[in-house]
Order: structure tokens, then sequence, then C-alpha cells
């Protein structure tokens, strides 16, 4: 019986090169990956559903999952992971510095419903004290007007969100429309305005820190989803993929942690790879439920919290049975 012939769309990522150059491949599956940008991606998938596996955002995924759409399935592969204390952006002559001093101020995001802003929203209101609805909310494209939310919302109450179509957020930023920014991927400034806008909290590499030894929290971004039709028909062909993009991300940690020879261009990685085991763990990009257990139930009470999912998920809503239960012997 001849292979499986998939499409899958996913980013360059070191931790999924090896499934997408072949020398990892899923039983019974023929994979073809395509990378043409995450949020190109994100968009013909989301419109056109033209590949049949593919990098997704987990906002996005979750919010389809509670309003009981299930044209999708995602694979607990999270190859997209970040802190996002970073993505807080201020006029460089503001004298706006820390998270707390937010509260009562004019903020602008991308989306609302933006994976990343879902994380900073939740570190506001839970670590910072910052009441979301004293905000007053913004959202447009980052450096170009036009950009709309994806889904349906129910904001909370007292929360006031307004699109601005036909203007960006750095243009909203640099004339004072706005006080700050929360984006994934920085403005992008004119040689001319360079210097211009900075980041809120230029040392946010110990808050973070901070905020996982606190909360065991380590910001899942994307994961993989499968089109609905294709699960439903091939259910062996999940655990398959799931399988292989973990041993691709294995192989991937085993080459960077061979002290034999340098195999990213990166001084003095073994030291910054010893830290990182010693704060998070031998397994520090883990895939599955259990080992992310914290990070998703955080991300689905902010998702509701927020009015992103219209009902409070759990980890097993998202990801299906025959990937997240194994045979032992």
């Amino acid at each position: 019986m001849a292979n499986l012939d998939l499409t899958i769309a996913c980013s360059d990522y070191d931790q999924v090169r090896d499934f997408a150059s072949g020398r990892v491949r899923a039983e019974g599956i023929d994979a073809r990956f395509i990378d043409v940008g995450v949020e190109e991606m994100f968009y013909r998938f989301l419109k056109f559903r033209e590949f049949d596996v593919t990098e997704m955002s987990l906002c996005k995924y979750a919010s389809m999952i509670a309003a009981d759409d299930r044209s999708v399935v995602a694979l607990p592969v999270f190859p997209s992971r970040l802190f996002r204390l970073s993505s807080f952006y201020v006029r460089a002559d503001s004298g706006l510095s820390s998270f707390r001093e937010l509260e009562g101020k004019r903020i602008g995001v991308p989306e609302w419903a933006q994976t990343a802003t879902v994380y900073a929203r939740g570190y506001l209101a839970h670590e910072a004290g910052v009441p979301l609805p004293s905000i007053k909310w913004f959202q447009a494209g980052v450096d170009e007007p036009g950009r709309d939310e994806k889904v349906a919302l129910t904001l909370p109450k007292g929360v006031e969100l307004t699109s601005v179509p036909d203007r960006s957020l750095r243009q909203l930023l640099l004339d004072g429309s706005i006080d700050a920014v929360i984006t994934a991927n920085p403005p992008k400034l004119p040689k001319e305005e360079s210097g211009k806008i900075r980041q809120l909290v230029p040392d946010f590499q110990p808050l973070e820190e901070a905020y996982f030894k606190k909360t065991g929290v380590l910001p899942i971004m994307h994961t993989i989803v499968v089109r609905g039709d294709l699960a439903e028909k091939y259910p062996w062909m999940l655990l398959n993929l799931f399988k292989a993009f973990e041993e691709a991300k294995e192989r991937s940690v085993a080459r960077i942690s061979s002290s034999f020879a340098t195999r990213v261009p990166v001084l003095w990685l073994g030291i910054h790879l010893e830290r990182t085991r010693a704060l998070f763990g031998s397994d520090y990009w883990p895939y599955g439920i259990d080992s992310n257990r914290k990070t998703l139930e955080a991300f689905l009470l902010f998702a509701f919290e927020q009015g992103i999912c219209s009902r409070h998920l759990a980890p097993e809503d998202l990801f299906p049975e025959n990937v997240t239960s194994r045979a032992r012997i």
C-alpha cells in the first residue's frame, strides 16, 4: 500500500529540521515540508485549508475548539515557545518603565487573539496587578493598517477594544495616540525614526525566570494541526506524526548539546545549555500534555478570562486521545 502523501507547512526550526529533511520519517507517510512564513502560513490555512498539516497559533486553535469547531485536530507538538515580557514597547521618551505603570493607559495590540498578547495580558492581570478593564485597548496592524481579528470575541465586562483600520500601531505609538504596544513582532522603524521606540523593560530575562520559578509556565506559542477530515479518515497518522516530530526535536537537542563540535554559531553555548537545564530541567522543550500541563492550564485560563475562548477548556480538550495515551509494556 502506498504511503500517505502529506503537505506540512512549518517554519524552518532546528527542532523540526530532521523530519523536514527526511532524516526522520513518519511511518506510512511521505511528508513534503513548505515554509512560507508564519503569518502567511496561518492565513492560508485558516482561510483556504491549503495544507494538510500546519504550524498554527495555539490561541486560534483553542478558540476553535471552544466553539466546537473540529475541522482541525492538534498534536501536542510545540515548535515555538517564548516568554513575552519582552513584547511590551513604548516610545523612547516615555516615562513608563514597569508593568504596574500600565494601569489606566492606552495599549495597542495587533490582535486581541494573538497568543503572545494573551500571555502578556495574563501576566499583567495575574502578576503585575493591572486590571485589564483599567486599560483602553486598541487593535491595528503593527506596521501596516488594515489588520483585523481572526477570531470571534466575547470581551470581558468592562474591557474596551477599539479597532483602528486606517493606521498602524507604530504610527499610533509615535504620535502619542497610545502609550504602549504589545506585539510578538516589534515595530519596524524607518531609518529616520531609528531609536524612537524601546522595550518597556529591557532587562526582562530575570523577570521571566522568576515568573517560571513561581508558576512553572513556559509559554507555548504554536502547535501543529492536521485537517480534521484527514484525521478522521486516517486516525493512525496522528501518533505517527507526533513520534516523528518528537524524534526530530530530540535529535536537535542532542546535536546542539554535543561538546565535540559547535553545531550553531553561538559562543559558550554549553554554558547556556547547562544554565537552561538547571532552570527548566533536562527536558526543557517538552512535547505532550503532562509535561506542559501548568503552561496549558494557565494559557487556557487566560484565553477564557480574556473572552477568546467561549468556555474554560482543559488541556485534554485540545488533543486527540489516541496521541495523548500510549501502550505501556
